[in-house]
């Protein structure tokens, strides 16, 4: 495993990792909550996004407006079954999610939900560190790279596992910030 391809895996765990975060509720509207639902629509599992235009226009409420209106019944039980826990209001062209202001209870609740999201994150970040390191101790033994080169590349590696499992941090820390804040 060479070593931009080690990062290159590293900052799309990052990434994953913000997109895990990014459906965690904070007490604002955010269409993002939304990009797990999906509709079975005519026979086949199809994202909400794909079927819909979804517009936050205050801070309390999200509108989904159906490109097919015909698909307006079944995106609403597909958001009533899913676990984001809001209760969707059908108007006969348009659903409405209230979004609730969030109780202490379930803010300590969020909180944690996103501390596992990040842990979930520095686990791929380690197994990834684990992973470049085996390469390197294997063309190490085979001879391709001498043991000066491969120590370096293992601190390189290591160097590279830290700073992104401090952007974790970062991100984790700001999303602690949002879900926290009244």
């Amino acid at each position: 495993m060479k070593l931009p391809e080690v990062e290159d895996h590293m900052h799309k765990a990052v990434e994953a990792t913000q997109r895990s975060f990014n459906t965690i509720r904070t007490g604002r509207a955010n269409s993002s909550l939304l990009d797990k639902v999906t509709v079975e629509y005519y026979g086949a599992p199809t994202a909400l996004k794909s079927l819909a235009s979804i517009n936050t226009p205050d801070a309390s409420t999200i509108t989904i407006q159906p490109f097919d209106r015909t698909s307006l019944n079944l995106i609403e039980k597909a958001i009533s079954l899913s676990d984001i826990g809001l209760t969707p209001n059908n108007d006969g062209s348009l659903i409405r999610l209230n979004i609730p202001p969030l109780t202490s209870d379930r803010r300590k609740e969020l909180v944690k939900l996103a501390a596992k999201y990040a842990e979930e994150g520095k686990v791929s970040i380690r197994n990834i560190r684990r992973d470049a390191v085996d390469s390197i101790r294997k063309q190490e033994k085979s001879g391709e790279l001498s043991e000066d080169v491969a120590k370096d590349t293992q601190d390189k590696v290591q160097k590279m596992t830290d700073k992104y499992i401090a952007k974790i941090e970062e991100l984790l820390a700001e999303k602690e910030k949002d879900i926290t804040t009244v």
